[in-house]
C-alpha cells in the first residue's frame, strides 16, 4: 500500500479467500484491503491513539440519507451527547482532494451537521470549521480538539 502522510499504524492484515483485508478495531471485524480502506484505518488509529477521541464514539461507514437517496459517510465521531461531531470524508490516495470532494462531504454534512468536517487522501488532509449555517466554513490547521478533553 501506499506511504501516507499519517503516522503509521500498528494494525492486522490477513490474506482470506484470496483478498487482503484488514482488521478494523471500530466494526471489529475484517475489511478488503482498499486504498480508501488504507486511508480510512490510518485516520481512525490516528484519532483514536494521536488525538484521544474515545472509540466509542467512532462510526465507520455508517448509512444516511439525503433528499431520500442512501450514502454512506466514511467517518463520523460523535461527541458525548451522540451529536455529530466531525466528518470525515476519505479518498484513495490517488484521488486529487478537490471542489467535488468538499462538496460532496458538505452534502453528508447537511444531513449530519457535524461543527468540524475534513477531508483525506491521506496524503494531503484538510479540515474544517463549520459556520451555524451549515454553508460557511474555516479551514483549519488541524483536526479539532477531542470532545473528551473538551472543559
Amino acid at each position: 500500500m501506499t506511504k501516507l502522510n499519517l503516522p503509521s499504524i500498528d494494525c492486522k492484515i490477513t490474506e482470506i479467500e484470496g483478498k487482503i483485508q484488514i482488521f478494523d478495531i471500530i466494526r471489529k471485524k475484517n475489511i478488503v484491503l482498499t486504498p480508501e480502506e488504507w486511508v480510512r484505518q490510518h485516520l481512525v488509529h490516528l484519532l483514536i491513539n494521536q488525538l484521544y477521541f474515545p472509540r466509542s464514539l467512532i462510526r465507520v461507514e455508517g448509512g444516511l440519507s439525503y433528499h431520500g437517496m442512501a450514502k454512506r459517510s466514511d467517518i463520523v465521531v460523535f461527541d458525548q451527547k451522540a451529536k455529530p461531531y466531525l466528518l470525515i470524508e476519505c479518498k484513495a490516495p490517488d484521488v486529487k482532494l478537490d471542489k467535488k470532494t468538499i462538496s460532496q462531504a458538505s452534502i453528508y454534512n447537511k444531513t449530519l451537521n457535524a461543527p468540524f468536517l475534513a477531508i483525506s487522501n491521506g496524503l494531503k488532509t484538510y479540515c474544517f470549521e463549520m459556520g451555524s449555517n451549515g454553508e460557511n466554513s474555516s479551514q483549519m490547521n488541524g483536526f479539532p480538539e477531542s470532545p473528551r478533553v473538551k472543559k
